[in-house]
């Protein structure tokens, strides 16, 4: 399984302990996505920083589209199916999603791959910056319905 993480507050007022973990996690602005796999260290980085990100488990659907529309390459390229069977194990850009989101590959399986999403400000905006998702905001761990934000973000609306 792969965590989608979306860094929602920004950097000021950072401790260092926290800041040291959101780079870690390359989280350096806000509004950037990263997919992790589940792991126990990214499991404990994600509750430090749970104050700064959102997280979730991605679907592949969810995943082929941000990979379609905001995966790039040096020179700020998008990638395409031919990029992708060229440079990975994988013959299409939905194989390759379906195998990301199921925790099979990683983005370094994909030569070349940035591995930050920038992504857009939510259409909508965020429930609200400083409160967890269970109070109502956008904070902390969202399960599935991380995937109806990355769509928000990514310009799709909500399916």
């Amino acid at each position: 399984m792969t965590f989608a993480v979306v860094r929602i507050r920004g950097k000021v007022g950072l401790r260092p302990e926290h800041k040291d973990t959101l780079r870690y996690l390359r989280l350096h602005r806000a509004n950037h996505c990263v997919l992790l796999p589940e792991s126990e260290s990214v499991a404990g980085m994600l509750q430090m920083a749970k104050d700064f990100v959102t997280w979730g488990e991605v679907d592949p659907t969810v995943a082929a589209m941000l990979l379609v529309k905001r995966a790039r390459l040096p020179g700020d390229r998008p990638i395409d199916d031919a990029y992708v069977k060229a440079n990975s194990k994988f013959p299409s850009i939905n194989s390759f999603a379906k195998a990301l989101a199921t925790g099979q590959a990683g983005l370094r399986d994909l030569k070349g791959l940035k591995p930050i999403l920038r992504l857009h400000p939510p259409i909508g905006g965020y429930e609200g910056t400083k409160r967890a998702y269970r109070a109502g905001g956008s904070l902390g761990y969202r399960g599935k319905e991380i995937n109806a934000l990355l769509q928000r973000m990514i310009g799709a609306g909500v399916a």
